[in-house]
């Protein structure tokens, strides 16, 4: 393990058993235990880390019973983890999938041989649920579970029958599998657990009714510039803590919020605004507060094991037609649609076309329309395509791939058509891969090793930040491109850190596009202010102080340099600034 890694072991147990000592731990339970939350960077291993805390836990504390709840597409990925690391450690510990409905072969073998005696039960759904959930319960192993799945296992009412004894008989088997899964959990992980922190939604007040105290938050993005979210996530994990907030303090957290009012310059120089010294003293108090369970590793020990990273922000210049939509957009009166709009004309002008135009708008898209149609396979018409396509051939050259990102479908489906024409790879073909939500688990799986081989013909991967944001490793790629600006800042670090991560064998180097003169700069500043705000509240006391995402020690990039000095592309760029901010912008 790694020193940090090391160090949130260690902290699991004091928080969950009350020490480390086995002597104290085969005594009487203490009154001072309960969740913690295991606050690393996004790529530093967490997920290793709790599989080898749990593997110990079981071995004091075999009938504990411990769920993994996680977003479905990371169950697969846990399941793949467990084998590994039975097998390296030479362990048995099972690690029953409730979403996946083949049987892995450690169920229960009564449990097996009812279902082979009666073949019609595998049709089940509900039936082979019950049996891995049967053999959970019967052995020392771990049960994994989707967020989505296990509140409508947990709430599931279900109707369609009129006879009363099969009604009845329906309702006890749904009240039984309610009361195991929230009874019988002696541990309790949550993987990517700032996923329930809206006390709105259904799944966080279900987490609530947890009988077991013993949680365990995993988040790469504990804060995501949301005071209340964050309170939300605390009750979840620490409930008694919660309760105890100083009023004032409680009440900032409910009330609060990071927005203010949308800065009036479009210029990218005036990124950083005042501090906000409320906000920061209500940081700075909430991480005292958390200070004993919270366990914080920003990422310098990727600063320290990987080649490096190189972050940049790219302001590019529009083409007149692409400058004359995005001025149209903005000065709609409409904001129904509008960010959506924005970001797709930023990216390329004939995007605009599967949007629908308000008044102001339809005068341009009417006069332009054949002229768009025309522009679709034209990756030179946008700024955002024009630049991507340049920097996928100079990284073909060098053996390098690249990683797009984008929050909407119609981009990167687009690129996807304008790519195989401009490198002539068919639809068929095995260098363009796609991520997106609507592929099974498995396929995803299959693409993430696809692209991972070194020895594949994966150059490129266009993926959603929703679909592939969150604990999937892409170190197959070196470069990272940033299509569009969110508001939120954690879904870009989430994204970066697909590729920036252990495992990693090259320099990684991002590009967040931005287009000059559109409110893609104010909405980078608001993103800027609030990266600093997570960044007070999750910098610790002590040592650590280093972010493992700053490293200057990497190699110059050599294909941004080529296309700044290029005549035919140099006049794209405005400007370029490295992140932390440098003085040499080019």
């Amino acid at each position: 393990m790694y020193p940090h890694q090391q160090e949130g072991f260690e902290f699991m147990w004091k928080n969950l058993a009350g020490s480390t000592d086995l002597k104290d731990l085969s005594n009487s339970e203490p009154k001072d235990v309960g969740g913690c939350i295991i606050a690393h960077a996004p790529g530093t291993g967490k997920t290793c880390l709790t599989i080898l805390f749990l593997h110990t836990y079981l071995g004091l504390f075999p009938n504990s019973r411990p769920v993994v709840i996680a977003p479905a597409s990371l169950l697969l990925t846990w399941e793949e983890e467990f084998r590994k690391w039975n097998k390296k450690w030479d362990t048995s510990i099972s690690f029953h999938n409730l979403n996946n409905l083949e049987f892995s072969g450690a169920e229960n073998r009564e449990a097996l041989r009812m279902v082979e005696a009666n073949s019609h039960l595998k049709q089940c759904n509900d039936v082979m649920r019950m049996i891995k959930v049967y053999s959970w319960s019967k052995s020392s192993s771990i049960l994994g579970i989707s967020y989505n799945l296990y509140e409508k296992l947990v709430v599931r009412k279900r109707k369609g029958t009129k006879d009363p004894v099969k009604k009845a008989k329906i309702e006890k088997k749904d009240e039984e599998m309610r009361k195991i899964l929230l009874d019988l959990p002696g541990v309790v992980v949550l993987d990517e657990g700032h996923t329930p922190r809206n006390q709105t939604s259904s799944i966080w007040n279900l987490l609530l009714k947890l009988r077991t105290e013993k949680r365990i938050i995993l988040s790469g993005t504990p804060f995501q510039n949301n005071f209340l979210e964050l309170y939300n996530t605390l009750c979840l994990v620490r409930p008694a803590t919660a309760n105890k907030f100083p009023p004032s303090l409680k009440k900032f957290c409910q009330t609060r919020t990071t927005q203010r009012k949308r800065a009036k310059t479009d210029d990218i120089n005036s990124l950083i605004q005042p501090h906000d010294k409320v906000a920061d003293d209500a940081i700075v108090n909430l991480r005292s507060i958390m200070a004993p369970f919270v366990h914080v590793h920003k990422g310098s020990i990727l600063k320290e094991n990987l080649p490096g990273i190189k972050e940049c922000i790219v302001v590019l210049n529009p083409g007149d037609r692409q400058k004359k939509i995005v001025e149209n957009i903005q000065r709609s009166q409409s904001w129904f649609e509008y960010e959506f709009k924005l970001s797709l004309a930023c990216i390329h002008p004939s995007l605009i076309l599967s949007c629908n135009a308000y008044a102001n708008e339809k005068h341009v898209i009417c006069d332009e329309r054949k002229k768009l149609e025309d522009l679709k396979t034209n990756m030179d018409a946008g700024v955002k395509t024009r630049f991507l396509v340049e920097l996928i051939r100079l990284s073909e050259a060098l053996s390098e791939k690249v990683l797009v990102f984008s929050q909407y479908k119609e981009p990167l489906s687009l690129i996807s058509d304008q790519l195989r024409l401009t490198f002539q790879w068919s639809s068929q073909g095995k260098e363009l891969l796609q991520m997106h939500g609507s592929l099974d688990l498995r396929e995803r799986q299959h693409l993430i090793g696809e692209f991972n081989d070194p020895q594949s013909q994966a150059r490129v991967m266009l993926a959603s930040t929703k679909a592939c944001s969150e604990g999937i490793s892409l170190v197959g790629a070196s470069r990272v491109v940033l299509l569009d600006v969110v508001w939120n800042p954690s879904v870009e670090r989430q994204a970066i850190s697909r590729a920036f991560r252990i495992g990693q064998e090259k320099v990684v180097y991002t590009y967040h596009l931005i287009t000059k003169g559109t409110a893609e700069c104010k909405k980078f500043s608001k993103q800027m202010e609030k990266e600093r705000l997570s960044e007070l509240f999750l910098s610790p006391a002590d040592k650590e102080n280093g972010d493992g995402r700053k490293s200057s020690m990497v190699a110059e990039d050599r294909i941004l340099e080529e296309m700044t000095s290029s005549e035919s592309l140099k006049d794209i760029f405005d400007q370029i600034i490295y992140q932390p901010k440098d003085s040499n912008a080019v």
